[in-house]
């Protein structure tokens, strides 16, 4: 049977929140709504990944133990078909992957919860005693056309036939040429640039299955 992949993005997709922005309210209120504005533009194309990711990092400093409590607030905000979602995907032969522009060590353990294996994220650098150090730019969701790089590599390395993506930014939305299937999600946030150009849009990830060749 052909490998089939549908990669799917964490943040405001899988699951309600932006990683990033709940970091940022840990800051207090001015941090937070700083750092959504950078985060909303970004998503909405103003203006690209890059331009912001470090910025908002700079700003926010996380620490090992507050990516862990996002961990634990994306399982707590987990889109609520989800889990049902991807049973059905799994089923009908596709192989789930997060890809992300958000932070690897508070995506992987949703990424468990949710049986998902594969993660691409951006890595952060930590101290010794767990406080912010950096990120690593490597990773190509750090920056605009990443996600496109992730999958075509992916693909590659998997021996893949299909390949879907399905999010709900502008990063998301910039992978349509390069995979069988983009589809638009806008379950929290209904991003007007993702809708009228993408293939389809849905609004609950359980409308996905019944889209898939």
């Amino acid at each position: 049977m052909p490998k089939k992949l549908i990669f799917i993005d964490c943040d405001s997709t899988l699951s309600s929140i932006e990683g990033i922005d709940e970091l940022a309210r840990l800051r207090g209120d001015e941090t937070f709504r700083e750092c959504e504005n950078m985060t909303n533009k970004a998503m909405d194309g103003h203006i690209a990944i890059e331009d912001v990711y470090g910025a908002r990092l700079d700003l926010i400093k996380p620490t090992a133990d507050e990516c862990e409590k996002i961990g634990q607030l994306y399982i707590d905000t987990v889109e609520t078909t989800a889990l049902e979602s991807l049973a059905a995907l799994r089923e009908a032969g596709w192989e789930p992957i997060i890809v992300s522009g958000g932070l690897t060590q508070a995506i992987v353990p949703f990424a468990k919860h949710l049986g998902i294996e594969r993660v691409r994220a951006v890595d952060l650098i930590f101290d010794l005693d767990g406080s912010y150090a950096g990120f690593d730019g490597n990773c190509p969701t750090s920056r605009m056309g990443g996600k496109m790089k992730v999958i075509d590599a992916d693909k590659a390395a998997l021996g893949a036939e299909k390949t879907v993506m399905v999010g709900d930014g502008s990063s998301d939305l910039e992978t349509q040429p390069f995979v069988d299937l983009f589809i638009g999600y806008g379950g929290y946030l209904e991003r007007s640039k993702v809708k009228s150009e993408a293939k389809q849009f849905v609004y609950k990830l359980s409308e996905i299955p019944a889209l898939l060749p």
